[in-house]
């Protein structure tokens, strides 16, 4: 956990070079990251054309991917991310905390 008491989110956004569509995904992240979640977030995102293994590892079937690394379970959304509320509801993270800390789980 942050210093405000409030878990850190790991998100990995899997695209595939710089198409409309994948730049749409990032562009929606970034809104996402900054406007909802702003300093609990860290992301990391994975061009599959330059690192193809990354995207095996993780069983990537589709592009864009988004992966809730952080906490645990992992959870993901396929798609360019444009609709808001529901990425943010699949990712359980929501505009406050999530179900996971809402029950006082321990993702540590």
């Amino acid at each position: 956990m942050d210093e405000k008491g409030k878990r850190q989110i790991h998100l990995k956004l899997f695209v595939t070079g710089m198409t409309a569509r994948s730049s749409k995904a990032v562009d929606n992240l970034d809104h996402i990251c900054s406007v909802y979640l702003k300093d609990r977030c860290t992301v990391e995102i994975v061009d599959v054309l330059e690192q193809p293994w990354l995207a095996e590892q993780d069983r990537i079937l589709a592009t864009p991917t988004l992966i809730r690394v952080r906490p645990e379970p992992e959870r993901r959304v396929i798609g360019d991310l444009g609709e808001i509320p529901r990425v943010l509801e699949i990712l359980d993270v929501g505009r406050g905390r999530s179900s996971s800390e809402k029950r006082g789980e321990n993702d540590d």
